[in-house]
């Protein structure tokens, strides 16, 4: 098998542009300061109209209109119309609300509320911590196990277990580096917060990826606890590859 160094391996893994990867992690667009004041205040009334929310944010109605309608093209909020009275007559009312894609960009305490309570079983017993992280790890091994079993070449197992990471909201790629020789970067850490107390997640992620490409050797070459801006790992074909 040839191939060129530094290649891309197949399409990026999931949809970033504000699609949802099947059964993962949807990553909505970034957005600038006044898109992002007017989808705060359409979650904030829960339901609202133009006027509504021009008023909430403090700007025109044109000016909110602009937003939803961007907004509206993202697929970060959905419309629904309001009935008229009756004999009313004239354009239909129409609601802005929020989406399921849209709820990634507020705030989240995810991390810091899993830290606390693995604080509290970690007061009580720190082996529980430990067998907590392996069971995740074993269970991700037996999953990825199912997805990997059908890829006949070490090229196709490095991209799907790309796939399966990026679908976990790690922003994973995969490129080649050589021959035989392979590179997975997460650009995401989608457990940093929790990553940065227990040194078990960073540890269950590495046993991971070596159970799942057990013809294969696996070097993490880059690590965001230690301040780089990924984590990178290098997988190598062993000699008895076939």
């Amino acid at each position: 098998m040839t191939t060129d160094a530094t290649a891309p391996i197949g399409a990026t893994p999931g949809d970033r542009s504000g699609g949802s990867a099947a059964g993962g992690v949807a990553v909505p667009p970034p957005l600038p300061s006044g898109r992002r004041a007017v989808l705060y205040a359409v979650r904030q009334l829960g339901d609202g109209v133009v006027g509504d929310i021009a008023e909430h944010v403090g700007i025109t109605a044109s000016g909110a209109r602009q937003h939803l309608d961007a907004l509206l093209a993202e697929r970060l909020v959905a419309t629904s119309e309001i009935p008229r009275g009756l004999g009313r007559r004239g354009r239909p009312r129409r609601s802005y609300h929020v989406t399921e894609l849209a709820d990634a960009l507020f705030p989240k305490a995810y991390g810091a509320l899993t830290n606390e309570l693995l604080g509290y079983l970690a007061d009580e017993d720190g082996e529980t911590v430990d067998r907590l992280f392996s069971r995740r790890r074993d269970t991700r091994i037996a999953n990825a196990h199912d997805r990997l079993r059908p890829k006949r070449s070490l090229k196709a197992k490095v991209e799907e277990l790309a796939a399966i990471l990026d679908e976990d909201g790690y922003l994973a790629t995969a490129e080649t580096i050589g021959r035989g020789r392979y590179r997975v970067v997460e650009h995401n850490c989608a457990i940093a917060t929790v990553a940065s107390r227990y040194g078990q997640a960073c540890v269950s992620e590495l046993e991971f990826i070596c159970a799942v490409l057990p013809d294969a050797t696996v070097e993490r070459v880059s690590h965001m606890v230690r301040g780089d801006r990924h984590c990178a790992y290098e997988i190598t074909a062993r000699p008895n590859w076939r």
